[in-house]
């Protein structure tokens, strides 16, 4: 019974009066949610000791010093082929990694947001073409900074022109939007982010929003990919067209149906805290003095780009109902036809990809996700077709429905967090033998 008000009355100061439909929708979603069966690899089509391999490497990199553990699932053909929970959950010694252990997953926040959004549109209830505008008044007149440099001192200074047309809903999923992130490069723009103290404080999802507005886009929507707080303002835009809250949407729509239990904004109850995952104490930095927040403290703001924990067993239930063509345990979420619209290239030759194109080359940028447009130029092995993102914390996920079969690679390292992607898919992929 404790553990059914943990989960459905979070943030609810008045425990009796939730706890009859709490304890429902427990017993509802422990029935109907079924967790992965395993197998043999070779009954996938998979070697189990090429997989095994995947184990010796990551016990090498924390005996090493430079993790303190990690939790791997590989699943093929709906079956985990490989699940194994390594190493240390906290470089403190606290106890031995959990296969429920609990990790800040970051912006593997956007992809839940980005289907959340997607279903709404299904529903008729948003737009992809509509401009933000509709959903948010003040993002009408935006301006862009357009840096400008004395010839003679060299001097740079920025000048406010008008955005050529507003950003829509599509902008914001496929980052495009003329927003940014104020935490890497050395623009006008993002030094005005900095200034402006984006990124810190605690604001509601509402507040967040009109802060940006106050602020000149980057770049003029449309015209290049840029990584940034879109996916922030999407929940804003989601909190306006549903009339609720971002975490009581998600939770509605995906946590609860998909028996995602671990999966939240924060976590307050003492039984969770023991189960959250921490990078080294010399590991903790995530980009531009920004370091590892602790979910622990709950704050009014929910971030739609990077805001939630989750666990490898809670996350495998989302990627497989992608990978099944947004079904999973009898219930759909979305259509197929939707998921193959949302996982294609959504840039094209129109769009720059920009000075610090994250998904890299042989990639292209869908609703939400990275999406690879053919087998090379990428340096790692891949098959064209899958989907993918990572969470600054060291989180990492992708899906190739073309071999059936996703992986979840939970570990908290901000430091090594891009280095050890390539080292897993080129290991995944030399275990696929059929």
């Amino acid at each position: 019974m404790i553990f059914t008000l943990q989960l459905n009355c979070f943030g609810n100061r008045r425990w009796s009066r939730c706890l009859a439909t709490a304890a429902l929708a427990f017993w509802v979603h422990a029935a109907g949610a079924q967790d992965l069966p395993a197998a043999r690899a070779e009954d996938v089509g998979m070697s189990s000791e090429r997989l095994a391999r995947i184990g010796d490497w990551v016990r090498q990199e924390v005996a090493a010093g430079r993790v303190p553990g990690a939790v791997v699932m590989v699943a093929r053909n709906g079956r985990l082929a490989y699940y194994e929970a390594i190493g240390r959950q906290d470089a403190a010694g606290t106890g031995p990694m959990r296969k429920d252990s609990i990790f800040r997953i970051y912006s593997m926040t956007k992809p839940m947001v980005s289907v959340a959004a997607l279903m709404m549109v299904e529903e008729g209830k948003l737009l992809l073409e509509a401009p933000v505008s509709r959903y948010i008044p003040s993002f009408a007149n935006l301006k862009v900074g357009v840096e400008k440099v004395d010839p003679a001192s060299g001097a740079k200074s920025l000048e406010l022109v008008a955005a050529r047309r507003q950003m829509t809903v599509q902008d914001l999923l496929r980052h495009t939007s003329g927003l940014t992130y104020g935490f890497f490069g050395d623009s006008l723009v993002k030094k005005a982010y900095l200034d402006a103290g984006v990124g810190s404080g605690d604001y509601t999802t509402a507040e967040f929003a009109e802060k940006l507005a106050t602020l000149p886009l980057h770049y003029h929507p449309g015209s290049t990919w840029d990584y940034s707080y879109s996916t922030d303002v999407l929940g804003r835009v989601l909190e306006v067209a549903s009339g609720q809250s971002l975490y009581s949407l998600l939770r509605a729509r995906l946590l609860e149906p998909l028996g995602m239990r671990d999966t939240m904004f924060y976590v307050t109850d003492a039984a969770r805290q023991a189960r959250i995952a921490e990078p080294r104490g010399d590991d903790r930095v995530i980009g531009a003095g920004s370091v590892v927040g602790d979910p622990r403290v709950e704050r009014k703001f929910e971030s739609g780009g990077g805001g939630m924990v989750s666990t490898a067993t809670d996350y495998s239930r989302f990627l497989q109902m992608m990978l099944n063509g947004g079904a999973l345990d009898g219930r759909r979420y979305l259509s197929p036809k939707t998921i193959e619209y949302m996982t294609a290239d959504h840039l094209g030759t129109a769009v720059s990809p920009g000075p610090l194109y994250l998904p890299g080359a042989g990639h292209g940028f869908g609703l939400g996700f990275a999406t690879r447009k053919v087998n090379g130029e990428a340096s790692y092995i891949t098959p064209a077709g899958d989907y993918w993102w990572g969470g600054a914390g060291g989180t990492y996920f992708w899906v190739d429905p073309k071999t059936n079969l996703f992986v979840v690679f939970m570990m908290q390292s901000p430091r090594q967090r891009v280095a050890y992607r390539s080292v897993l898919r080129n290991m995944v992929y030399a275990a696929v033998e059929k």
